[in-house]
């Protein structure tokens, strides 16, 4: 059973161009994915500033990508982090959310997303604060479907080390508060899962009361750890069984548009072919269609430099990489020399300040 696929483009670090983000949309929506949620950390307005709203020029780009999702047949959405709405949730915030869940629906979302992810979890009644929030802007805006994603969205220890420890029976109490409708985004066991088992959804579906959307932490590679690497391969860890426990399965993609649009591809693969799925195989057929046969040997015997080694440990193999892809005339080549210059690579501090 394939569940609904999408993208939530949720991730730190650069911003896609316009023209990068309708190839990822055009190419995704011809293999399958059915739904697009706006929601990059660096686009201020969505996040760090999301009082004030996007500028004209922006909310035009935005209306646009609307359009071309809605023409390739998926479903548009953004993701709005209101940070410091919870505590308090005033009269001041609840005005400003009501101006900017307008605002969003003006610009035309089929799917609204309200996100907690990456903020303190050391408040008190966080849980009932937060679907509070969320309760509230599913109320005003036109979107038919809501998302949520909690604080806590994974069991990964990570985000208690980070962000405070998780309160008691988080998300048995947000599951019980926030409307049935509201579908609540989760990452797997971890922050990156490695596995994504049906024992786990099961058990974490009976905490909040609904299966979850998967938000698949591949093959995004942001941070200063994760730019390191370009994360190429076909997915693997996500057997076509948990299709029946989540409401849908989202991937969050790479900094790399072109390239990412390759294990992109295969996650549908997976799905039909079931327990026929080689992720070697599959990784050959997406690279082919998407860069030709030439490119796409070039690339798979460059795996192991690319994915495993990462930039700094590449040495003298950087300059060898650099001449060989250089030399070719393609978007995704370019993103392999972008990378090895360096330009890619983020820092500690983009993702604080983002």
């Amino acid at each position: 059973m394939t569940p609904e696929l999408g993208l939530i483009e949720g991730r730190f670090g650069r911003v896609w161009s316009e023209t990068e983000r309708l190839y990822v949309v055009r190419t995704l929506a011809a293999a399958g994915y059915a739904f697009y949620h706006y929601g990059p950390k660096a686009d201020r307005p969505l996040r760090r500033e999301w009082r004030t709203g996007h500028e004209p020029a922006r909310i035009a780009v935005l209306m646009r990508l609307s359009a071309e999702c809605r023409a390739a047949g998926m479903r548009f959405g953004m993701a709005i982090t209101p940070v410091g709405s919870t505590h308090p949730f005033d009269a001041t915030a609840r005005a400003d959310l009501a101006r900017r869940v307008a605002d969003l629906d003006a610009i035309g979302i089929d799917d609204l997303a309200v996100l907690f992810d990456d903020l303190r979890g050391d408040m008190p009644e966080l849980a009932a604060r937060q679907a509070e929030v969320v309760n509230f802007c599913a109320g005003l805006t036109r979107a038919t479907r809501i998302y949520t994603c909690p604080t806590y969205y994974s069991d990964d220890p990570v985000l208690d080390l980070v962000f405070g420890d998780r309160p008691r029976d988080y998300l048995g109490e947000l599951g019980r508060l926030l409307d049935p409708a509201v579908q609540v985004y989760w990452t797997g066991e971890e922050v990156c899962s490695r596995e994504i088992g049906p024992a786990h959804l099961a058990r974490v579906a009976g905490d909040l009361g609904r299966p979850v959307c998967l938000w698949d932490n591949y093959p995004v590679n942001d941070g200063a750890r994760m730019s390191r690497f370009l994360h190429l391969r076909a997915f693997t860890g996500r057997p076509a069984a948990i299709g029946a426990h989540v409401s849908g399965h989202a991937i969050n993609p790479a900094i790399q548009a072109h390239l990412g649009c390759i294990p992109a591809l295969t996650l549908p693969m997976a799905y039909r072919a079931g327990d026929d799925y080689a992720y070697g195989a599959a990784f050959g057929e997406a690279a082919r269609h998407l860069l030709g046969d030439e490119f796409a040997v070039m690339l798979q015997q460059d795996l192991p430099a690319l994915q495993d080694v990462g930039y700094e440990r590449l040495g003298a193999r950087t300059e060898r990489l650099r001449a060989r892809y250089a030399g070719i005339d393609h978007p995704a080549a370019r993103e392999i020399v972008t990378w090895l210059d360096g330009a890619d690579l983020m820092t500690d501090d983009e993702v604080q300040t983002q």
